[in-house]
């Protein structure tokens, strides 16, 4: 079978995108999603999206972590589905969708997507780390430089600690500057770092904004792929009303056999 797809990235974090509205995609192949994301013998990606029709929604996103497994919420891969939904004629300004941990609602904005999270509740402290779950667990660090720092090895050693050893965590490493978060993350699935998380970017802001004891606010993400900006308001320890906001561009179309 020859299936085309669309490869999208959001601030380097790159998807193959699958208009799968006739469920044609034999979704329960992991070893096959994992060969089309490997970067040496398939497309390349850090993830797969399929998009298919939803009978209340506009459309329903089905995510796989390029080791071919389904997975939690991708801030990121949602902002690419919202525009190649757009692409497709599906959506037009604003959408609502389905994903793994709920109803999203997304707007086309200037700088790309501005995707709504799911509402958060609760920061757990661990010392001087915190974890959060936004869609996806994270693991967030605070650090005094990422000049070199080992993200790979530092990562892996938290996402397979006995604590997270049955589901995993994903691993933010932030510094705080005066104007903004500079973020590197390690993502499970990947297992390695990738140049953005949409949802680290969501827990890092989230995990400062509960430090600083800023109730509703915004702040700009630095990865190494690019600047995404997320947006919130509180009450407590629930966070709501939070959104991501970046870019999401297509690199390139293609076919592929399955």
């Amino acid at each position: 079978m020859i299936i085309p797809f669309v490869k999208y990235q959001g601030t380097g974090n790159d998807f193959i995108v699958i208009d799968d509205r006739k469920r044609f995609f034999k979704a329960g192949e992991a070893g096959q999603i994992a060969y089309l994301c490997d970067r040496r013998f398939g497309i390349g990606a850090d993830g797969l999206i399929l998009i298919r029709d939803d009978v209340r929604y506009d459309f329903q996103m089905v995510y796989f972590n390029a080791d071919g497994h389904e997975a939690s919420m991708c801030g990121n891969g949602g902002r690419c589905a919202v525009k190649f939904a757009a692409q497709l004629g599906m959506i037009s300004g604003r959408t609502e969708f389905r994903a793994v941990d709920g109803v999203h609602r997304a707007e086309l904005v200037p700088e790309g997507v501005a995707l709504g999270m799911s509402d958060v509740v609760g920061i757990e402290s661990l010392g001087d780390d915190y974890f959060i779950d936004t869609g996806s667990p994270h693991f967030v660090r605070f650090v005094k430089s990422l000049n070199d720092f080992d993200v790979v090895g530092e990562g892996r050693a938290v996402r397979y600690a006995p604590k997270y050893r049955e589901e995993g965590t994903n691993v933010n490493f932030v510094v705080e500057t005066d104007s903004f978060l500079e973020i590197r993350t390690y993502e499970r699935g990947v297992e390695d770092e990738t140049l953005s998380c949409g949802t680290g970017a969501t827990a890092a802001a989230l995990v400062w904004a509960s430090k600083k004891g800023i109730e509703k606010g915004s702040v700009s993400l630095l990865f190494p792929g690019g600047e995404v900006k997320v947006h919130w308001r509180s009450d407590g320890d629930r966070y709501t009303d939070i959104e991501l906001a970046g870019p999401a561009e297509e690199s390139f179309k293609g076919e592929v056999q399955w």
